[in-house]
């Protein structure tokens, strides 16, 4: 406990004391702080062998970030210390890390742009190439070398890279490098009432197969007789460059926009029974909104897509993390930010899936009274297995389905009420999830919000597994907000089916300027925390939790 107080002052006084400092010569200083630090305390109810608390109970995860801009030039430094590193996080940090995560230089003008150093970027929808950081996720596989871009007339984009992933705390052995084209017909043929772009990319990655040679040594080393898997690997025409390339079309007029992409991947490692197989993917989006009505359609099919940054990492080439992968495969589905809708999300089937979601939503505003509207909202989402399986008649089998209606409605200045159902059913079980949500405001500054929250399962309960058929579950929360500085929430998540157990949580926030802390206290359940429709599994736990944020 004393590290927990002893961060947050030190913390607080970096913050204070570099946050005066905005003016550098000609330029401009930007920065962030973000923290999170947890005390695990002892909990009979959750603990046990397979999921034990840490050595020691205390875990931080540490993020500061630091930006110069001078006219066309810019740089930065990001320095990530894991104090040690939280529960769930153990593929990024084992233990204590503090190392320099990600740095840069770059100069932009009008048409050029050239950035030397760790690059974040995305090639169309991210299907071949993706590198980003999400700390919720425990992700930043970003890219040390060097990008350059130039715009030929606001017709042509062309932009290239070369360089070798990160991977968790350190550098991969691999080596991407990509081009990414696009080209603007509506630029071209004058026509400003429509969007109208051809898009192309090609991304390389290298690894040498002495790597994959020792990797299979070590997992077969107590077998007598194994071969060599350089043979091996010449036996599947496999090579060190693996490659892939995208074909994009992107059509926009008077509301209606069309979005298509085609990816095709050459042989990498898909598991060890059926190592080496090619890749595909294909996506089609399709929208149309008038005024305040919107629906959107989104269909995508795939297989053996989960392309990694190192096949024969340590941990194996695919992991509960995640960080190890070059590419950006989200679930196509609706993202809750409700405990009972978001407890067992889908998760994305990389060896091979079909389906997507339709997304409607409608709004009717009050032409008398601007405190009065009604948002309608209603999204269906199913994916099924790419492949028709024998044991179910020659079917395919069913991984997700989702259907889900809301209504808001603000009934004045104080009052405003969300009503919500959802129906999912997947491989492991069904649920009815009903959702009430009420806020209060009693004056501009206090506002007082109410969540009630039902979990009717269709589940056997005679098969409880400790994560799914637990039965029906409630839960429920109150935030109480004195803005523009203080907030207090209590909330609790109990199952009545089969474990009998309240997942608790009660804390506040304070917020000055740019600077946030909260303090909160509860039992966590073990499950995946989503971010974007990707997912990363957290074990469960108890403990103290203290977050901060600043930035200036």
């Amino acid at each position: 406990m004393k590290r927990l107080t002893l961060l947050l002052v030190g913390a607080l006084t970096l913050t204070t004391s570099v946050s005066a400092q905005k003016v550098l010569g000609n330029g401009q200083v930007s920065g962030s702080l973000e923290s999170s630090s947890i005390y695990y305390t002892p909990d009979k109810k959750i603990y046990n062998e397979e999921n034990a608390r840490p050595d020691d109970r205390f875990g931080s995860n540490n993020y500061i970030k630091v930006d110069y801009t001078n006219g066309r030039f810019s740089a930065g430094v990001q320095m990530n210390a894991f104090l040690p590193a939280l529960v769930g996080y153990d593929a990024i940090a084992d233990g204590y890390k503090f190392y320099l995560a990600s740095k840069y230089v770059q100069w932009r003008d009008e048409n050029f742009d050239i950035l030397v150093g760790d690059i974040f970027d995305q090639y169309g929808n991210g299907l071949i190439f993706r590198s980003f950081e999400d700390r919720q996720l425990g992700i930043n596989n970003s890219l040390e070398g060097v990008r350059a871009s130039y715009n030929f007339g606001g017709y042509v984009n062309l932009k290239a890279m070369y360089g070798r992933p990160r991977l968790y705390t350190e550098y991969s052995k691999s080596w991407v490098r990509g081009a990414d084209l696009s080209i603007s017909l509506a630029e071209i043929m004058k026509a400003s009432a429509i969007t109208f772009d051809i898009e192309g990319s090609y991304v390389n990655r290298y690894q040498s197969l002495e790597q994959a040679d020792s990797y299979w040594k070590d997992i077969h080393s107590s077998t007598a007789g194994t071969p060599n898997e350089l043979t091996r690997l010449q036996y599947y025409g496999i090579k060190p460059n693996l490659n892939m390339y995208s074909g994009r079309v992107n059509f926009g007029w008077n509301g209606l926009s069309v979005r298509g992409e085609y990816v095709g991947k050459g042989k990498d490692f898909v598991d060890q029974e059926d190592p080496y197989q090619a890749g595909w993917a294909s996506l089609a989006e399709v929208g149309y909104n008038y005024k305040t009505f919107s629906v959107m359609g989104t269909f995508r099919t795939l297989r053996n897509m989960g392309t990694m940054i190192d096949n024969y990492a340590p941990d194996g080439p695919i992991n509960e993390c995640g960080g190890n992968t070059i590419n950006y495969l989200p679930a196509l589905t609706r993202q809750y930010t409700y405990m009972l809708a978001n407890l067992n999300p889908y998760q994305v089937n990389i060896f091979g899936e079909m389906g997507g979601q339709v997304d409607l939503s409608y709004s009717y505003r009050s032409k008398s009274n601007r405190y009065r509207y009604w948002n309608f909202h209603a999204n269906f989402s199913t994916f099924y297995s790419l492949d028709k399986m024998y044991h179910l008649g020659d079917k395919r089998q069913l991984f997700w389905r989702d259907i889900n209606v809301d209504v808001e409605r603000q009934w004045n200045k104080k009052w405003k009420s969300l009503l919500l159902y959802s129906f999912q059913d997947n491989m492991d079980h069904q649920a009815h999830i009903f959702v009430g949500d009420v806020t209060h405001k009693f004056n501009r500054k206090m506002s007082l919000r109410v969540e009630l929250q039902y979990l009717l399962s269709g589940d056997d309960e005679s098969e409880w597994d400790g994560m799914h058929s637990e039965g029906d579950w409630v839960a429920g929360l109150v935030e109480f907000s004195l803005a523009p500085h203080w907030s207090f929430y209590v909330q609790d998540m109990y199952n009545i089916g089969q474990s009998k157990t309240h997942y608790y949580n009660g804390g506040f926030s304070y917020t000055h300027n740019r600077t946030r802390v909260q303090l909160s206290y509860g039992r966590n359940r073990a499950g995946y925390i989503c971010s974007g429709g990707v997912c990363r599994y957290s074990p469960a736990y108890s403990g103290i939790n203290l977050m901060l944020t600043s930035s200036f």
